[in-house]
């Protein structure tokens, strides 16, 4: 394969489909506010059914990490299932079209349907899905061709996918193509409740596999088992070689090595919150993958997570190469 990418993607395929909504309806429907529901087809069906001025987008938290690294200009491709269905269609032919190489065609026959997440935008920014998992989380090693991981210079993981495992088998085997062909491994934890199901696994992968790894103050604190976040950072530390903990508005924490940076966060009044952990990945493997020390990595993931808070969707809408010219990152 001659193709080479800069970085390359496995995660969740899942079209996302938004919509605002008040407090009122969320209780109507029996929605729980600003937390992440795993859903039935049935009960997919009826959200989807429920919901005013609907907009439809690719998504899955890794795919749209590599669709904020394609808008910064980054060769990408995305590993992942789809049925071939109208949404699988739809989503395997818009991230093409948006600069990602979709490497997996469409599943066909008796197989699962296309996920899909119906995500409900109250008016302070909270979002709050309902995620039909479908077909996407039955990925596994075979989904994974030989020669992608091997071309990519950065390979992204999404811990979602860490919950079955053919998902973990698939991971491994990404990881071990991509170091031994001279690139670097990393993952997003993803969910404080998935690491506490597959904890062990988690850390094996950490220590062995992974040369980064972005987690959240609940995720770190999970995986260490402690309510303490310096003592979950000073674990992590000694066995990841770069550690990336955001915060929640507060500073992101960066460590890799001796070297410990905290990159200040300015706090605003979200539009949307979904996605921006998704870009704040985004700003910083574009760092990575251009050269940037370790604190302009952090700024530039922090300010593509600003960007895509301030407005409905988890993509970004504005030339983020203009923004980081302003901000001096670039």
């Amino acid at each position: 394969m001659s193709e080479k990418y800069q970085v390359v993607g496995i995660g969740n395929a899942i079209v996302d489909v938004l919509s605002h909504s008040d407090d009122s309806f969320l209780d109507i429907m029996g929605i729980e506010k600003g937390i992440m529901q795993l859903i039935e087809r049935g009960r997919a069906e009826i959200l989807y059914a429920a919901m005013d001025d609907r907009r439809q987008a690719p998504g899955g938290s890794v795919a749209n990490t590599l669709a904020g690294l394609g808008h910064l200009g980054l060769r990408t491709a995305f590993i992942g299932r789809v049925h071939d269905d109208a949404l699988g269609r739809y989503y395997a032919e818009t991230l093409a079209r948006e600069g990602t190489d979709f490497v997996n065609p469409p599943v066909p026959n008796g197989e699962l349907p296309t996920s899909r997440s119906m995500i409900f935008v109250s008016p302070d920014g909270e979002r709050s899905m309902n995620t039909y998992l479908g077909i996407s989380a039955e990925l596994g090693p075979n989904d994974v061709p030989d020669a992608v991981p091997a071309a990519a210079e950065i390979l992204f993981l999404e811990g979602y996918l860490f919950d079955k495992d053919k998902g973990k088998e698939a991971f491994l085997k990404a990881a071990r193509l991509c170091k031994v062909a001279g690139g670097r491994a990393g993952i997003a934890l993803s969910d404080p409740f998935c690491v506490d199901r597959h904890r062990a696994d988690f850390r094996s992968l950490v220590v062995h596999e992974m040369d980064y790894v972005i987690g959240n103050v609940h995720e770190w604190c999970a995986l260490y088992e402690t309510d303490d976040l310096e003592t979950a950072l000073g674990h992590a530390r000694l066995d990841c070689p770069m550690v990336i903990c955001t915060r929640s508005g507060d500073d992101v924490v960066l460590i890799r090595g001796n070297e410990r940076i905290e990159v200040p966060v300015h706090r605003v009044t979200p539009v949307d919150a979904t996605g921006a952990g998704d870009q704040f990945a985004a700003g910083f493997l574009y760092g990575v993958s251009t050269g940037r020390d370790l604190a302009t990595c952090g700024r530039m993931g922090v300010i593509c997570a600003t960007e895509v808070i301030g407005h409905l969707g988890p993509r970004p809408e504005t030339d983020m190469r203009d923004l980081f010219r302003a901000e001096g990152v670039l």
